[in-house]
């Protein structure tokens, strides 16, 4: 199932790069996919093969995003789709989920109280749980973000990737997909560094990757404007530890002023619409630098996840 998702534009910004010494900095805007983000990729691929394979109703926790694409895919494929959203969630996201037909269940909580109830609602009455990592293929539609980058950049990889992360699909996917690259020859260059940015309001994989902790423990109290980053427990937290540090890369937590500021920053200089998961690799990248962890001669590629609108 389609709706011409993918093909985003790399956007070469030295407006914002200039000031930071950086001469080669790129956003991937991911706001121009079909429903507003980066989920269309991944939930493109879900519902195709979920489709395929029999399913007739779909279900999914989500922290915004993620329920809008599957509400939009679902439609697209004819199937019934039930969404479990935080009531905190962004009423343009919400009204975008019923706009697109599904059904809608608010959740008093985070995202971890609605996988619960997206589970036990699979459980009863016999849904295809498409939530982050319970499936193949979302993770597949993922990859393409990473082999549009090497696509956009005539066959070469950027010396350093920041990826805001939740549940971290994005991440790993390009990770996976990096790796297939150079076992198939296709491209020789090293990996990218990959750096995940959190808020500082709700940072598992940032504290775990400080502690050299093997996996992230769950965040108690999650606060953050950027919803997409609300994630305290995710499941693929293990397997973005192994990718940023395989990569030689790192995690990095700013405070939701860092990143607001960051993403108005953003549409104000170079005219994209950036979410505050976009943002926030913005405003990551200011640490990277004033640490020495990325140096100004470096390229580097920053990734609005995204549409700012969204969360208005």
């Amino acid at each position: 199932m389609t709706l011409g998702e993918g093909a985003t534009p790399l956007v070469a910004v030295p407006e914002l790069g200039t000031p930071l010494g950086i001469e080669r900095l790129w956003i991937k805007d991911e706001a121009l996919n079909a429903t507003g983000s980066f989920k269309a990729r991944g939930l493109s691929a879900a519902v195709t093969r979920a489709s395929l394979g029999g399913a007739k109703l779909l279900t999914t926790p989500t922290a915004g995003n993620a329920g809008v694409a599957l509400s939009a895919y679902g439609r697209r494929a004819g199937l019934a789709v039930r969404v479990f959203a935080p009531r905190t969630t962004p009423p343009t996201i919400l009204e975008q989920i019923r706009t697109f037909g599904a059904d809608l269940e608010l959740i008093e909580g985070h995202i971890g109280d609605c996988g619960k109830a997206a589970r036990a609602y699979s459980t009863e009455h016999g849904g295809f749980d498409v939530s982050t990592l319970r499936e193949p293929y979302r993770i597949e539609g993922k990859k393409t973000m990473g082999l549009e980058v090497a696509e956009q950049l005539g066959w070469r990889l950027p010396d350093v990737l920041i990826y805001p992360t939740g549940g971290g699909t994005g991440l790993i996917g390009m990770w996976k997909v990096f790796k297939e690259l150079r076992e198939a020859v296709w491209i020789d260059d090293d990996m990218p560094r990959l750096y995940s940015v959190q808020s500082d309001g709700c940072a598992p994989v940032v504290r775990a990757f400080e502690q050299q902790a093997e996996r992230p423990e769950p965040w108690p109290d999650p606060v953050t404007i950027a919803w997409g980053l609300r994630v305290p427990g995710p499941l693929g937290g293990k397997l973005m530890l192994t990718a940023i540090r395989e990569t030689k890369g790192g995690a990095v937590a700013v405070s939701d002023e860092a990143l607001a500021d960051a993403a108005r920053k953003i549409a104000f200089t170079v005219a994209i619409d950036a979410s505050p998961e976009g943002g926030a690799t913005l405003a990551a990248l200011e640490v990277l630098l004033d640490r020495g962890e990325v140096k100004q001669d470096e390229s580097v590629v920053l990734f609005n996840t995204g549409a700012g609108w969204l969360y208005r």
